[in-house]
Order: structure tokens, then sequence, then C-alpha cells
């Protein structure tokens, strides 16, 4: 469907548009990432994540594989993965590789892609701006690239060595933390496309959101067919999505190493709450404690800990990321948050799929009741941390915002393990806070003097503006310069 098709069903009731949004959006995309596939064809073929999620595991050496193997075989070691090309040209500029036995230091370019033959398709020109290529990085071995192209260039497949790493998960890749082009002060040309014209952008943001979840749903269900558990995998995505940014993969493993099925459900919660802080090495010393009733606390969790310690495998290490950040995302914070959530007889997974789905909007309150009565610990009672005393004005372990954005990307995905997500419950999604991605994108598409109403209190136009920034503004080049999705809004109507 063109965009001019798209955009003529905003003169129908806001409700009609949530009934076919997901083709639409898709026909905006670039054609190899159009298809939503059926979850058993996505699931054999195993890969659909971007290329960019591979541009942040190459650049980033938290995520960045140590052991590392070219085609031929050598050892490969990178000591600088280089600079992070937003022109024309290679993804990343002048990096330095160590290569064999012997070490000896190569200097040049780094392209990345999905697979090998994407060089070719996308018609690379080792004589042009890919003169200086050393080291072609995919993720898929096969099938290997052109004679011609293959010259003096090694070739390296994170496929295996990704599969090695088994806490690595795709998903916890935050795509918004690494670097990509900065919009300028003038207006962007998806916006020019839109003109102005505020009953163009709602069709447009509500058919990216349902892309967007349908996308979440689709990887649950992945997941589901892997785990063939659905407690632990709601423990493992809520866990993620509990470390928010900077620990998210981090505290993946720790629900891994830790799974639900080892949780005991007669203990009290301070049982499970111990044996994740202890595992994760955020124990504090009772010395740490500002008052009796925390020392006390402390001491209780040490005992928890010492009756039943987790070990994890030898040579592993678990890296929780304590600086540069608010105290309420505070590490410690989001374990008792974890520790809350899924503490007890009951499943928080059988509790809130017993929530009945319709009214949409009775649906939401009883997730959030349900969520928040479990948070309820009379420990973190007006609590900003762990080791210090109460503060007079009450604070909850997890705000409504949070509540919301838990509620959108892990619950309401994971209802659609068993099928669709109701587009009725999608037109009741709660907004969160708006994040910094969500205020550039709606920069572009609706200039900087916009009214955030549009979207502030809508949180399947929120999806929306995130599933935008992640297919186009993230892989913009400077200055928007060739923007597929303004090009395609202004394509005439067929």
């Amino acid at each position: 469907m063109q965009s001019a098709q798209l955009m003529r069903t905003c003169q129908a009731p806001a409700a009609a548009t949530l009934q076919p949004p997901t083709a639409p959006y898709a026909a905006l995309l670039p054609p190899s990432r159009r298809v939503v596939h059926e979850p058993a064809l996505r699931y054999q073929t195993g890969f659909h994540w971007s290329e960019r999620h591979l541009q942040c595991v190459w650049f980033d050496d938290r995520l960045r594989p140590t052991r590392l193997l070219t085609k031929e075989g050598e050892s490969l070691v990178v000591e600088s993965p280089g600079r992070w090309n937003l022109e024309a040209g290679p993804d990343f500029l002048d990096a330095t590789l160590r290569l064999g036995p012997e070490q000896r230091r190569l200097t040049g370019d780094v392209e990345v892609h999905v697979r090998p033959s994407d060089w070719d398709h996308h018609h690379h020109d080792r004589a042009g701006l890919y003169r200086h290529v050393i080291l072609h990085v995919t993720y898929f071995a096969t099938p290997a690239l052109s004679p011609a192209n293959a010259v003096d260039m090694l070739q390296l497949s994170l496929a295996d060595p990704l599969a090695a790493k088994t806490a690595f998960c795709f998903d916890d890749v935050d795509l918004c933390a690494y670097p990509h082009a900065v919009l300028p002060q003038t207006p962007r040309p998806c916006g020019l496309a839109l003109c102005d014209t505020p009953d163009r952008w709602e069709p447009l943001l509500s058919a990216a959101g349902h892309h967007r979840l349908q996308i979440k749903a689709q990887r649950l269900r992945e997941r589901f067919a892997r785990l063939q558990d659905r407690d632990q995998l709601l423990y493992e995505e809520i866990m993620a999505a509990l470390g928010y940014k900077h620990n998210s993969a981090a505290f993946r493993r720790l629900a891994q190493y830790l799974p639900l099925h080892t949780w005991d459900a007669q203990a009290p919660r301070t049982h499970g709450y111990a044996r994740l802080l202890g595992m994760a090495g955020l124990l504090p010393d009772v010395a740490t404690a500002r008052d009796a009733e925390t020392a006390q606390f402390i001491r209780t969790l040490w005992d928890h800990w010492w009756h039943d310690p987790v070990h994890l495998p030898a040579g592993e290490t678990i890296a929780i990321i304590q600086h540069a950040t608010r105290p309420t995302n505070a590490p410690t914070r989001r374990l008792a948050a974890a520790a809350a959530l899924f503490h007890g007889p009951e499943a928080l997974a059988t509790a809130l799929l017993a929530i009945p789905r319709t009214p949409a909007a009775h649906w939401f309150a009883g997730i959030t009741a349900c969520l928040t009565n479990r948070l309820d610990w009379e420990f973190w009672h007006g609590r900003l941390a762990l080791t210090k005393p109460r503060t007079p004005r009450p604070v909850a372990l997890i705000g409504q915002a949070r509540l919301a954005a838990l509620t959108t990307n892990v619950i309401l995905p994971l209802l659609a393990t068993d099928g669709e997500i109701p587009s009725e419950l999608l037109a009741h999604l709660p907004p969160e806070d708006l994040s910094a991605p969500m205020r550039e994108t709606a920069h572009a598409l609706f200039s900087r003097d916009h009214n955030p109403a549009l979207y502030a209190t809508n949180g399947l136009y929120q999806q929306g503006l995130l599933q935008i920034h992640h297919d186009f503004c993230l892989n913009a080049r400077a200055g928007c310069t060739h923007c597929a999705l303004a090009a395609k809004l202004t394509e005439p109507p067929p």
C-alpha cells in the first residue's frame, strides 16, 4: 500500500485506524524489513535483527565477543573498533586490529552487514569510498563475497562467537545509546512531507505503534518456543526491563542463573531478594546502615544468603553498573522490585493472565493493581536506597510510568504468545514518560515547536514514535539526507 493510501485513512474515526494498521506501516519500510513473518518461519531463520544491532555489537567491547576468528581461521583482537561514521562510506573508520599469533597490526575501515552477500547487493566499490576497508563484519558466514571484492579484505562472522555468549540477547542492545546523526535546527524532510497536517500524523503513529508491538509479541513467541516456560519467560523479560539501559543484559543473566523454578515459594520475599543481591555482588555491609531497622534488614539478607547462596559458573561474573543512574533506578531498588513481583505461591504470569481483557480500560487497571499490590513492601515505604533511612514522602518501588512501560513492552506482548494483541487494548495503551528518542523523532516529524499533547498521553503513539526512530532516524545520515520515510510520504498516489 502506498503512503498516500495510508494517509487517506486519517479521515476515518480513530478506532477505524486500529483495524489493519501494520501493513500500511510495513509498506514504508525497505523491502527486506517489511514482512512480519509467521512465528514458525521466523523461528527457523533465527535472526531478524537489524544491521544496526551488529554495529552496536562491534562498537561496544562489552557486547563484542573476545574470541574472534576470521574466515581463514586466524585469531583477531580488536584494539580499536574505529570511529562510527555518520556520513557516506564504511560504517567505522580507522579501526585497529591485531591478527594471528604474531599479533600483526592492521589499520583501516570496517563495514558491517547481516550477510556477506550484502556487500555485493549494496554495490560497494573497493576503488571508491570503500577502498580502505580491511574487515567485513557479518552475522552469517555464508555465502562468501565475490572473488573481486574479497581480495585483501578480512571477513568475520559473529554468529558463532555470539552464540557462545549464552547470556547474550540482541533484545538487550539499547540502540539509542550509540552514536547517530544529530538533528539540525532546520525542518526535516519527513516534517516537510507531512506538511504540518495533524490529521496525517495520527494514522502514521498508530500504524507504526501497532507494527512495533507486533514485533515485540513475535519475539516473545520465539523465546517461548525455546523456553516452553511462560513463567520463566516473563521473569527474564521483566528482569531485563528492570535493568533499564545499563544493566538490562546483566539482569537477564541474573534471571537465567537464578531461574524461577529455584525460588522457594514459601520463603519470605527477603530470601529471593538476598539471593539476587548476593549473586550480583550487591549485598551491603551492615556497617553502612544508617538506622537500626536497616541494619536488622541487612542482617536478615545476609542470613538468607549464607544459608542458601547461589554460585555462578566457573569464570562467570556479572558486572552491575551503579553509577550514572537515578536513585529510583538504582540496581538494589530494581532487584527489590523483582523480588517483590516474583515472590509468593502464585506465579505472576498466572495472576496477570487471569485478568479479563475486556473492557480494555479495566484490564489495564487490573494489571496495574496486580503489580502495585505485589510491590507493596513495608520496608521500602519512603526509602530511596537500601542503606538509607526513610524519608517523609512516599516513594513507590516502581512508579506509574515504569509500570506502564512494563505493561506495554512485556505483559501486553506476552498475551500474543497465544495469538494477536486485541486492538481494543492497543487503543487504550497507557503512556510512558517521554524519552529522548520520542522527543527527537517528534521534533523531526512535527517541528521543534509542536504541541507534545499529541502523543504525551497516548501510549500507542509513543510506541509509534519509537518505531519510526528505530526504522528511520537511527539509520539516517547526518542532516537526514536521503530520508527513506520522507521519500515514501511524498510518493504520488498510484
